[in-house]
């Protein structure tokens, strides 16, 4: 299992079109995907999931994979929301 950080920097945060594209990003991954704010803990491969998490700009959010590809997975997913997600 790999963990990792990243800051939500678009304006909407998680939010119906970033939380799709980060859901799209997620769904290319093997390993299971979760996302973490707070207290609360989704699949990261859920669009109602993701959205759930209220995650706004500025929000610290971790992200836990756990699979054959786990490593690449949060990596991978950290740099989408720190660059591609970025307004």
């Amino acid at each position: 299992m790999m963990e990792g950080k990243a800051i939500i920097p678009n304006e909407t945060g998680l939010h119906a079109r970033p939380a799709s594209l980060f859901v799209n990003k997620a769904k290319n991954y093997k390993s299971d995907i979760k996302l973490i704010l707070g207290e609360k803990e989704v699949n990261g491969k859920s669009i109602l999931g993701v959205m759930s998490l209220g995650a706004k700009k500025d929000a610290q959010i971790t992200i836990k994979a756990s699979g054959e590809d786990d490593k690449e997975a949060v990596e991978g997913l950290i740099s989408f929301i720190e660059e591609e997600l970025a307004d």
